[in-house]
């Protein structure tokens, strides 16, 4: 009997333990793992639920309708963009067979969410009429709009000036941190969302279209970059703003290796402000080896450096400084011509030319001002919001921004469209090894403000294989700042 008593127990605590664990699975099912099921993408419950509404209209900033929703039946819906590829990579996409990015997916319940309930207290209250605050129970639902931060005129600059050639354009209001335009070419077009995507899944598209340049394009800034190491050069030291530098054309490494100069000039003695228009290499090569690593780190990575940017409606991954050795002598002074193992975004360049513009504040950028109903009734606004305070001084920022400006007035000649808009801005050509270990096709980069002395416009430019940022990149950044500055 004792021998059965205990045989019942154990088989009693085998099956409370089996329950304990299938009440525990359930939870941990129901807590962590339901809600991802829930949104999943090819959920077919959330497709036909997100098919009730017809899917709210995203605007540009000035109310160009981007997007446009159209009924099929009662449980299918088409989605259009309105111009095409000119939006494509800040919009994103929606698709049940490929699912949701960009825009459509970060703000997918606000387009999908019907105002039934505001939108009759609204008419309820404007016209003391029960009556007509429902009578819309039976009209098609329609759900909630997103307006933009993006500039139709500025965008349209952008695309028009980058044509064919394979890049990117980040333009930023700097005081507000607002994305003015952002463009990535080669496009896609969001019509033939299943070819593009088929075309990326089998390799025949080796440009890369789906990708988004301007946010996850990642690549060796260049001489771009020099504007963070004259920064961080005149904090660590401001009498060096009055200092006469001699350049030989290279600086030689003690293992024997050399930084040259672009095609290898020689420039002489020249002050600061000089060599930041002549992009001198041995300068800012030296002044990152006299700053050293750390200081050169710390001033990077307050521009946003080595962090994710979280924005509204844009998430920015970390672009690149290194922590290198004091005895890394050359690989220090590389970083400081923002070559080496640096690497940028260019929404994160542009985002520096917006913090040097702004006074040294650095504001979160922001793709998304507000969220309206089908009326047009603001539901709620995003308001800025600066990320950091005191990237650098007032007095640096005014030094850096009257050196980009001397750049651009001594080169109106080359870059005619930045006539009359008071800018400033710095070129940059960037080398990379390709995969074979050979040297690629330099990139161009260009950054730019505008006008300096009350800046409302900040742009990174770059092309890939652009040889050189006084080229197509400079010229790309003059007809957006243009355009911004001047409107034509």
């Amino acid at each position: 009997m004792k021998e059965l008593s205990k045989s019942v127990r154990n088989v009693m605590v085998i099956f409370l333990f089996c329950f304990i664990a299938l009440i525990s699975y359930i939870a941990y099912f129901q807590v962590f793992k339901g809600p991802d099921i829930a949104n999943d993408t090819g959920n077919k419950r959330l497709w036909a639920k997100r098919n009730e509404v017809l899917r709210g209209t995203i605007y540009s900033r000035d109310g160009e309708a981007l997007t446009n929703s159209v009924r099929i039946d009662k449980d299918n819906q088409s989605r259009e963009y309105t111009y095409g590829d000119l939006y494509v990579h800040s919009l994103g996409y929606i698709d049940e067979r490929f699912g949701l990015t960009g825009l459509e997916e970060e703000f997918d319940s606000e387009l999908s969410t019907y105002n039934s309930f505001g939108n009759g207290i609204r008419s309820f209250l404007s016209d003391f009429d029960i009556k007509k605050a429902f009578e819309n129970r039976d009209e098609e639902k329609v759900g909630n709009g997103i307006v933009t931060t993006l500039d139709h005129d500025i965008q349209k600059a952008a695309y028009d000036a980058m044509g064919d050639l394979k890049g990117a354009v980040v333009a930023l209001n700097p005081k507000t941190g607002e994305i003015l335009a952002m463009v990535s070419k080669p496009t896609y077009d969001p019509a033939n969302l299943e070819q593009a995507i088929e075309d990326a899944n089998t390799g025949v598209d080796k440009e890369f279209k789906l990708l988004n340049r301007a946010v996850d394009g990642m690549y060796p800034p260049g001489s771009v970059f020099k504007t963070v190491t004259l920064a961080a050069a005149l904090e660590n030291d401001p009498s060096i703003a009055n200092r006469t530098f001699s350049d030989t054309g290279k600086i030689t490494f003690p293992d024997g290796r050399e930084l040259n100069n672009y095609m290898m000039q020689a420039h002489g003695d020249l002050s600061l402000q000089m060599a930041y228009r002549v992009s001198s290499n041995v300068v800012f090569g030296t002044l990152a080896m006299e700053m050293g690593n750390e200081k050169l780190k710390e001033v990077s990575e307050r521009f946003g450096f080595n962090a994710r940017i979280n924005g509204t409606g844009v998430t920015i991954p970390a672009s690149k400084f290194p922590a290198l050795k004091p005895e890394e002598i050359g690989n220090i002074a590389q970083s400081g011509i923002g070559q080496g193992s640096v690497l940028s975004t260019p929404i994160q360049m542009a985002i520096v030319a917006s913090t040097v513009a702004n006074d040294g504040v650095l504001m979160q950028p922001k793709l998304v001002n507000k969220i309206v109903d089908k009326d047009g009734n603001t539901i709620k606004e995003y308001p800025n919001k600066a990320l950091k305070s005191d990237v650098i001084s007032k007095d640096i920022a005014g030094t850096v921004k009257e050196y980009m400006g001397y750049l651009v007035s001594n080169n109106i000649y080359r870059w005619p469209a930045f006539e009359g808009t008071n800018a400033g801005g710095k070129t940059g050509t960037a080398d990379y090894m390709l995969e074979d270990g050979s040297e690629g096709i330099p990139h161009g980069w260009f950054i730019s403000v505008a006008p300096v002395d009350d800046p409302q416009i900040a742009v990174a430019v770059i092309v890939e294989e652009g040889e050189n940022g006084a080229g197509s990149a400079a010229d790309i950044a003059s007809k957006v700042v243009r355009m911004a500055i001047l409107g034509y």
